[in-house]
């Protein structure tokens, strides 16, 4: 009973949140998504993530692990997804990328930093940055036949989490002003994400949901366990390997469905999958965590 509770309060509070966004649209009020995303992952997302980086005391080793291990989790579920969505004869550029990259920012990150604390957020935010990276070169080249190595140099995310190990790293601090600044900033980001969240999925219908179903379980499970191994490599203390296996697990990005719809995937078919695969973590995530915590 006592871990029901402690993954209830940390669960309650995202899915709260998103509905807020969700209830938003449905009562017909305005609700400007490319100007709240722009300023999020432009200024808010960033600033959260530098001064998190800054001020964590995590272990740089761990960190180090933690890097690596993220990146044989991708590969592993990269691999895996591949080869069974040949053999279940399905389109490739529909379905790997949204299969692979989870909602680590929107989700993951609120997700690790109620569950884990501050020290889990670092180690998400390595997760986070890893994902970013990979869906904004190879993600691209997957949907749409050609990467992004400039957009992925220019994303001011990648900047903020450099510059923030860089900091952490030499044990400087900004100006108690400045990181004051930095941090009222950054706490626009979570609740901001959320609510953005839910108004996404507000927006969205989902398309044959049986199939949805189905591989939204089985990405659940894949990624989970995908996490596991490479954590288990690597060998992981606790709070980054719980750390690393929600942040893989997440349901579909809702950037995955605006890829698809922009690259000429079927965007129908992904917009399934953020729907179904995100009403299905309010059962999977607290399922995991129950695990972890």
């Amino acid at each position: 009973m006592d871990i029901f509770v402690t993954v209830l309060q940390i669960v309650t509070p995202v899915f709260l949140l998103a509905l807020i966004g969700f209830a938003w649209v449905r009562f017909g009020f305005e609700y400007r998504m490319q100007f709240v995303t722009r300023l999020t992952m432009t200024i808010s997302v960033p600033c959260l993530i530098f001064t998190a980086l800054m001020k964590t005391e995590i272990d740089r080793g761990a960190l180090l692990a933690t890097f690596w291990a993220s990146c044989a989790a991708y590969a592993l579920v990269t691999v895996i997804f591949y080869i069974l969505l040949k053999l279940g004869r399905m389109d490739i550029q529909t379905f790997l990328a949204p299969l692979i990259f989870g909602n680590t920012g929107n989700l993951g990150l609120p997700l690790a930093l109620f569950a884990f604390g501050e020290t889990g957020f670092g180690y998400a935010v390595v997760v986070f940055a890893i994902m970013a990276v990979y869906s904004f070169t190879f993600g691209i080249w997957l949907v749409a036949g050609g990467g992004s190595l400039l957009r992925v140099i220019k994303e001011p995310i990648l900047g903020a989490t450099l510059l923030g190990a860089v900091f952490m790293y030499q044990g400087w601090q900004t100006p108690i002003w400045a990181t004051n600044t930095l941090e009222l900033i950054g706490q626009m980001a979570i609740p901001l994400m959320l609510i953005t969240l839910g108004v996404a999925l507000a927006r969205l219908t989902a398309g044959r949901i049986g199939r949805s179903v189905f591989l939204s379980l089985l990405k659940a499970g894949i990624c989970a366990g995908s996490a596991w191994v490479a954590g288990s490599y690597f060998e992981l203390q606790p709070i980054p390997m719980a750390v690393l296996i929600v942040q893989v697990s997440t349901p579909v990005a809702v950037t995955s469905y605006l890829l698809a719809e922009k690259y000429g995937a079927d965007s129908e078919q992904v917009a399934g999958l953020v729907v179904v695969s995100t009403l299905l973590s309010v059962i999977t995530l607290p399922l995991i965590l129950g695990f972890l915590v």
